[in-house]
């Protein structure tokens, strides 16, 4: 008999332990509920969902494109593999990714799409080049030549100017533009940040202001337009400026804790250290910017002695490079766990015909040639993926299905959901799903109602704003909830041009580079990255929770604004698409007990009430149909009588429509006219009930003058009164003159001499 391999059983089990742990959670804990009773099915649906979920890792691996995974690349990716470039680049501010050759800087347009056309050039002149950035006006082009210089160009002259260092005394680190009004390019030395105007007609560059202080090396984001400059022994201690349209904010210097090491070492936190982690504590640090303090949020595990962080709608990714996996987390959630077990990042939209699906993921190899968390794989801000050996470039996207999927705790997965924007569409669809699940599932009421009360109550806080993307911001900046963010991985003090991949803002890799896209909303800023993970220096504190200053403390704010447009709104859920999309469609499925879905239309409408909405008339219409199949009539007159049951025209209509099976029940429907005022329908119920004369009465009274005369006329003649048809005949042709005109007038004129 062959031996099993301990280690292959072993690694088995901790994938499918890895990959399972929600599933596994969910159904030990509905075990854990009913024991000691045991019962036939028992928690079927939550044991159907655990070994769905292994039978998928056993079957297709974690790195396989057919494994279980709530993070993915899509193929094709962008193809810039192209002969005789010197590197790759990425331009933050204008979203460029750059690839310069001897004598032209090739570039693409990477947002809002990623394009498929060749990329856009212009010429330069022949050199080494360190960095490259674009103006924000795109008038010109700065290329870092070397460790002491900077090339500017006019892309509408193609003149030239240079900036130099001394190269005895200090180091270029790097430089960016920015839309200060007191300067237009900052160039970062060792020796501190000199702040210059530029002059497109002169193509020159004039000195405003200098900042000294030593720098071994700095990040920068144009998005939060921050800066950090780190220095000191340990470079540990930072200082900050932000360059935004509203002028230059210098933030308090302050100092990263690292950990605790060996006696007689003392720890330098460099740029790789920033970028990985603390090897002792394998933590992140998380931060928070403020105008006048700097305060730490808390911290992250790390389970890889690689890491690399991304960001994509407000959820921080931070990826597992040894382990090939990433973990998910929440900006926007009080606790720092993560929201689901470790998983493996996929490409989605591979070739069917890929033999090579079935490969283990440390020997996968995908049709697109490379290797994922290849050696040549860099992380670029926020959710890029450069894959430099072959000259690809990945975006990073968020399976929401599957996240949703993945727990059956209905309100947190839609707590989850109503915070994200990149797919609204999707967003709104398995928002209705999973309400419209629980409720087929008979889930208990508590547990339906809290999940209406998570759709809406966003739909309400969208709505109070002005239903704009504005609005929502002010309503999440009234929530006064500190937002997390992670670091960045700045540049060495090197500058070392050899590096295949850079990004312009001399920061490769880091966590802070995902600071785009953590939404501003939490954050009370403009800017993702007012917050820093310091993922080196990790405290001796326990973890803690975020915390609140006071209200001079003011978070930074950029300037600018995101435009998600339509975006938001979209994701938001309200009344009438609950009823269409929810209601509707479970009616017919709970026809056999309809005693559970009144209770859930009851806590709807109780949500409805809370948030400040209004429900749809004909949700009530429903219900009332509900309560009358179950001859639940004296709660009908309860419900109507004390407004529970909306007034509207529907409702009445219905009411009198179930008083064919109880007379009392159409009653209150004919009131229900006359107290809204619905005066020719009070009038045509009046008719069809026998009171003709009342009908005439207040139809004089109102002039209801849109009732046929006809229509009186004929109740008349069915009860074969001519004193009637004669006082209905003098009265319409008094209270309408042209009836006098009429066919009808003489026809019942006729009829009323014969009846004499």
């Amino acid at each position: 008999m062959k031996e099993r391999n301990p280690a292959v059983a072993s690694s088995a089990l901790t994938r499918i332990l890895a990959a399972c742990a929600s599933q596994a959670k969910d159904y030990g804990r509905c075990i854990a509920e009913k024991v000691p009773e045991i019962e036939q099915n028992m928690c079927a649906k939550e044991f159907l969902a655990l070994r769905s979920c292994m039978q998928t890792v056993m079957q297709g691996g974690l790195g396989s494109p057919g494994a279980l995974s709530h993070a993915y690349v899509q193929h094709p990716p962008l193809r810039c593999d192209i002969p005789d470039i010197r590197g790759l680049f990425y331009d933050d501010a204008n979203k460029f990714l750059i690839a310069p050759t001897a004598d032209r800087i090739l570039y693409w347009k990477i947002v809002p799409s990623t394009p498929a056309g060749p990329p856009n050039s212009d010429p330069v002149n022949d050199g080494p080049v360190l960095s490259v950035r674009y103006s924000l006006d795109l008038k010109a082009i700065g290329i870092q030549r070397s460790n002491h210089e900077v090339e500017f160009i006019n892309r509408e002259t193609g003149q030239t100017c240079n900036k130099k260092c001394r190269a005895d005394s200090e180091t270029i680190l790097g430089f960016f533009w920015t839309d200060c009004p007191t300067c237009d390019v900052i160039i970062i030395k060792t020796s501190g940040l000199d702040l210059f105007a530029y002059e497109p007609q002169s193509n020159a560059l004039h000195l405003v202001d200098s900042k000294k202080i030593n720098v071994s090396w700095y990040f920068y984001t144009h998005e939060s337009r921050l800066i950090l400059l780190a220095s000191g022994m340990q470079c540990t201690l930072f200082t900050g400026y932000q360059f935004s349209a509203g002028g230059i904010v210098k933030l308090p210097k302050f100092e990263m804790t690292m950990t605790k090491s060996e006696a007689n070492n003392k720890p330098v936190l460099a740029a790789d250290d920033v970028h990985t982690l603390d090897r002792v504590s394998m933590t992140l640090n998380l931060y928070r910017f403020y105008r006048d303090a700097v305060v730490q949020q808390g911290t992250l595990p790390t389970y890889s002695s690689r890491i690399a962080v991304s960001a994509v709608d407000n959820i921080i990714m931070v990826h597992q490079i040894d382990a090939k996996v990433v973990i998910l987390y929440d900006v926007f959630m009080d606790s720092y766990a993560p929201i689901s077990a470790p998983l493996p990042l996929l490409v989605r939209g591979l070739p069917s015909n890929n033999k090579q699906s079935a490969q283990p993921p440390d020997s996968q190899s995908s049709a697109y040639g490379g290797t994922l968390y290849g050696e040549g794989w860099s992380f670029l801000i926020p959710d890029l993926v450069c894959d430099v050996e072959n000259g690809l470039l990945w975006k990073l996207h968020l399976d929401l299905e599957a996240i949703a999927a993945s727990t059956s705790d209905a309100p947190s997965i839609l707590e989850f959901l109503q915070r994200r924007k990149s797919d609204p569409s999707m967003v709104k669809t398995l928002s209705l799903a999973i309400v419209r699940t629980i409720i087929l599932e008979r889930r208990p009421i508590t547990m339906v109602a809290k999940a209406m009360d998570v759709v809406l109550d966003s739909y309400s806080r969208l709505m109070k704003m002005g239903g704009g993307l504005p609005a929502v911001r002010r309503t999440s900046e009234q929530n006064q909830q500190p937002g997390v963010q992670p670091s960045v991985n700045p540049d060495s003090a090197s500058g070392d041009g050899n590096r295949p991949v850079q990004s312009n803002s001399e920061v490769e890799h880091g966590i802070a580079n995902l600071a785009e896209h953590v939404d501003r909303t939490l954050l009370n800023t403009s800017s993702d990255s007012d917050d820093i993970i310091d993922a080196s220096g990790a405290s001796d504190a326990p973890d803690r929770k975020p915390q609140v200053l006071g209200q001079d403390s003011r978070p930074l704010a950029s300037g600018t604004s995101t435009q998600h447009g339509s975006h938001v709104a979209s994701v938001a859920v309200s009344p009438s698409e609950m009823f269409e999309s929810v209601f509707v469609l479970v009616e017919d499925e709970m026809m056999a007990d309809p005693a559970y879905l009144i209770s859930i239309i009851m806590e709807f409408l109780r949500s409805v009430s809370r948030a400040g909405l209004k429900a749809p008339p004909n949700l009530f219409v429903m219900m009332t149909t509900l309560l009358a199949r179950s001859n639940r009539y004296p709660e009908i007159a309860l419900f109507v009588s004390n407004k529970i049951l909306e007034p509207s025209k529907e409702l009445a209509m219905q009411l009198m429509e179930l008083g064919r099976q109880h007379s009392p029940t159409r009653k209150l429907g004919v009131d229900m006219l006359r107290e809204r005022g619905l005066h020719h329908d009070y009038v045509t119920a009046l008719l069809q009930d026998g009171y003709h004369l009342e009908a005439l009465r207040y139809a004089r009274k109102y002039k209801v003058i849109t009732v046929q005369p006809v229509l009186f006329l004929e109740k008349a003649v069915a009860i074969n009164s001519a004193q009637n048809l004669a006082a209905m005949l003098s009265f319409f042709s008094e209270f309408t003159p042209t009836f006098k005109t009429t066919s009808d007038y003489g026809r019942y004129r006729h009829i009323l001499s014969e009846m004499i």
